[in-house]
């Protein structure tokens, strides 16, 4: 039994870059699929779909490499664990490598970046950190 789904998304999305691995699946859930559209907007990765199978979806990630084959993601983490949940107000948010990562965020008004969650002046469960 997975006891942090989130953690174990994030872990091969690492394992799959270490690689050089184009796609990687895994079982699809809504936050996953939340992250995963962060991801595609702040540019980390290239793309990403939900393919409907039994007995559950499974979330496709196409990966993003640039132009000699570097890692576009070289470092990304959990923040909020299930033992020890992190929350930040919108003004308290840090900056991740000066504007150059993100983190993910939970809000009341979905997952978002938190570039968004400045400009919606929202805060919320800081996710994971991706730079």
């Amino acid at each position: 039994m997975m006891t942090d789904p989130i953690a174990d998304m994030l872990t091969r999305i690492r394992n799959a870059t270490n690689v050089h691995k184009n796609q990687v699946s895994m079982p699809a859930s809504k936050m996953k699929v939340g992250i995963a559209q962060v991801l595609k907007e702040e540019g980390f990765i290239a793309g990403y779909g939900v393919t409907e199978a039994k007995p559950s979806s499974v979330l496709e990630l196409e990966l993003k490499y640039g132009p000699d084959g570097e890692i576009v993601i070289q470092h990304i983490e959990r923040v909020s664990k299930p033992g020890r949940r992190v929350y930040s107000g919108s003004k308290d948010l840090p900056k991740v490598l000066r504007g150059l990562g993100t983190y993910v965020l939970s809000t009341p008004k979905g997952i978002v970046s938190d570039r968004v969650a400045r400009q919606e002046k929202v805060g919320g469960e800081i996710l994971c950190k991706v730079s």
